[in-house]
């Protein structure tokens, strides 16, 4: 029988889910150079529409349609095929409210891989890429963890995405960085964000509909839902904390891009096991997550020397990580029934499957992008030129500025207001290594 207090919450936490894609937009936006803040948000607005179709067409069917041996689901559901105003199995909701729910999981999850790549990757190749990795890369591990696949027959947990979403996307997004290569000018020119305010616009609109995103996915308003909310909280603010803590300790200076990062960074931990622990390991989950997610963005990318130009690996490829295994410590029975006790527990079992678990998703994420890329670049050229990223992809690949030059009030010799910081903190850059 339908319940129609769950049915309002799922469906009110899929608008919750839908808002973090615009918001993403602006968070990522506001990081990169002023040049290419359209392209970023571009990026982000057309997987919202392009995947939604992908979705109803075939995605909900690969996902959640009848399985074939442990690894996707028939077409049985093809175009929601059958759906109707059937109740979810299991389930007090309409199945349709179900679909509109995983909708806005598969539309974000592409979406954090542009973060990425941002800056250098050409529309064409760019929209190609990411529908054929919605369809072969996200459909498939979401039905292995979701759909009865055989990681769920494994004893895998993942209550809102840590696996599907975050491992999934972050490091999808850090081998598609590698194999287009550098921006131009990186390591030697300051690509600094054009926008904080917007970027923490972004975050707070991130945060807001993660509520949805993880309390959502009891699929009911019910204590399990609490539960979720509550963690997601807790580690929100305990890896803001830590984050800003752990900046402030190795650069003298607390950032707002800090906080703002450390916010993303404890919700992509938490998201995982939101609703398999309880509150208190959930701030110790957030603390460590805003500690191994900054050093991930401020010491590992910079001795490997990779292009993550707005740190998605470093925030969600580690924070889904460290979220995966803290699930397999600290999960317990007594706060999801249908879940299984962790290490701290005294059980082992769930903890040896999450690992397995990560390891798929890393060699999934790693050999499906390389496959997807090379036949991506067969058909269409997917790294802008050094002149075009010089000019700027806004102007390139969409014919648009995101800002009236008059407004900004740039030089006429330097072109810009962003041409004229770029070149400020450039001067001050080579002025302090001359100190030194």
């Amino acid at each position: 029988m339908i319940n129609t207090g769950d049915t309002a919450w799922v469906l009110i936490s899929a608008a919750l889910v839908f808002i973090m894609t615009p918001g993403l937009a602006f968070f990522y936006g506001g990081m990169v150079r002023s040049k290419n803040v359209l392209t970023t948000i571009m990026q982000s607005f057309f997987i919202v529409a392009m995947i939604s179709v992908e979705w109803v067409l075939i995605g909900y069917a690969m996902t959640f349609g009848t399985d074939i041996n442990g690894f996707i689901g028939n077409l049985d559901k093809v175009g929601l095929a059958g759906v109707g105003y059937n109740i979810l199995e299991n389930g007090t909701i309409p199945e349709l409210a179900f679909v509109a729910f995983q909708c806005m999981f598969a539309v974000i999850t592409p979406a954090l891989i542009t973060g990425a790549f941002a800056e250098r990757m050409k529309f064409a190749a760019f929209a190609m890429f990411i529908l054929l990795w919605a369809i072969l890369i996200y459909n498939p591990m979401a039905h292995w963890v979701w759909g009865g696949g055989f990681l769920a027959e494994l004893g895998a947990l993942d209550f809102a995405g840590g696996l599907v979403i975050h491992i999934l996307s972050g490091v999808s997004g850090l081998t598609l960085c590698i194999l287009l290569g550098k921006r131009s000018g990186y390591g030697r020119t300051a690509m600094i964000p054009h926008n904080l305010p917007m970027t923490v616009l972004g975050a707070t609109l991130l945060w807001f509909g993660w509520f949805g995103f993880n309390a959502g996915s009891a699929l009911g308003a019910n204590e399990l839902a609490a539960n979720a909310f509550v963690t997601s909280q807790a580690a929100a603010g305990a890896a803001t904390l830590s984050w800003v803590i752990t900046e402030w300790k190795m650069n003298g200076k607390p950032t707002i891009l800090g906080a703002a990062s450390g916010c993303i960074a404890g919700l992509v931990a938490i998201t995982p096991a939101a609703g398999f622990v309880a509150p208190l390991p959930s701030i110790i989950i957030g603390l460590v997550g805003g500690v191994v997610c900054y050093l991930a963005v401020a010491v590992l990318k910079e001795r490997l020397g990779y292009d993550d130009a707005l740190d998605a690996f470093g925030v969600h490829g580690i924070g889904g990580t460290w979220g995966a295994i803290a699930t397999g410590i600290w999960a317990t029975t007594e706060i999801n029934p249908a879940g299984a006790n962790g290490l701290y527990y005294g059980e082992t079992n769930l903890f040896i499957a999450q690992l397995i678990s990560i390891g798929v998703a890393v060699i999934l994420a790693i050999a499906g992008t390389c496959i997807l890329y090379k036949l991506v670049t067969l058909i269409t050229e997917a790294r802008a030129s050094e002149a075009e990223e010089l000019t700027g992809l806004d102007i390139i690949e969409h014919g648009e500025r995101g800002y009236a030059r008059s407004i900004l009030g740039g030089s006429p010799i330097m072109g810009s207001f962003e041409d004229s910081s770029e070149m400020l903190a450039n001067t001050v850059l080579n002025a302090t290594a001359h100190k030194v």
